[in-house]
């Protein structure tokens, strides 16, 4: 275990980059962070953070790795399946067309320009609008190349992925037909304001690594976010246990509708 003070560590990665480290699982976080102060040969919390206020390349490093980015389009399809059958039809059918979308912890993309896809099957692509933010500018970087692996795009649709990505080498770029629709934005979940307002709320296997009291600040700031009416669709790894508190009826396993 890399030797120093880690509570002055959490402290100094709190000024210097506004990620609350104490929010996350210590074990789990520790680990991954001992990993690359080894890597880079650092002696020390103090040095390494040292390290990172003078080092861009350290910096960005350290935030992309630190940060969970495993993402894929379409991930769990039956779920998305149920969402295009029954969610979708009910959403438009309280709110209309002009739908308002947030993918909370977007990652690299792949779930906001998923919900562009999937809301192409009902509405008009002209009409569509998703507000994707993520606490990472790295991968918000690589969400607006688009350029991803065969592997990420096993649960796209083969319409879409005829009609919409462009193979560049062994991989697949995701065409601004789809792109256009989406805006991305830095948020940090842990201290940002949340947005208001919106009709579907989509965070998925990113609260997971969260301690129980940050996923129900979080989850309860979701609440608060959504109409009443709007869903919060959440990842199959996760679940609400205190959800009707938070004013949330339990549709299924993982859609949670506003309803006070």
């Amino acid at each position: 275990m890399v030797q120093g003070d880690y509570e002055q560590f959490k402290k100094s990665i709190l000024a210097l980059t506004k990620i609350n480290l104490t929010a996350y699982k210590e074990k789990q976080m520790r680990r991954r962070i001992d990993t690359l102060i080894e890597r880079n040969k650092f002696k020390d919390y103090a040095s390494y953070a040292d390290g990172l206020k003078t080092d861009t390349k350290l910096f960005d490093e350290f935030v992309n790795y630190i940060t969970i980015n495993v993402s894929e389009f379409y991930r769990n399809t039956d779920q998305w399946e149920l969402m295009d059958k029954e969610y979708i039809p009910e959403l438009r059918k309280k709110f209309g067309d002009n739908l308002k979308i947030w993918s909370a912890a977007c990652s690299t993309g792949d779930e906001p320009y998923s919900l562009v896809m999937a809301f192409s099957r009902h509405i008009p692509l002209d009409k569509i609008k998703i507000h994707a933010t993520d606490l990472d500018k790295t991968v918000i970087g690589k969400a607006k190349v688009g350029l991803y692996s065969a592997k990420s795009l096993t649960g796209v649709p083969k319409d879409f992925k005829d009609k919409y990505f462009e193979k560049i080498g062994p991989s697949f770029q995701i065409k601004d037909d789809i792109k256009k629709h989406v805006e991305f934005k830095e948020h940090n979940l842990l201290k940002d304001p949340f947005p208001t307002n919106y009709d579907l709320i989509v965070c998925r296997n990113v609260l997971i690594y969260f301690t129980e009291e940050a996923k129900d600040e979080v989850f309860r700031k979701f609440a608060a976010s959504l109409k009443i009416g709007g869903f919060l669709f959440i990842g199959s790894t996760e679940q609400i246990m205190d959800y009707r508190s938070m004013g949330f009826e339990r549709r299924n396993s993982f859609f949670y509708e506003r309803v006070k």
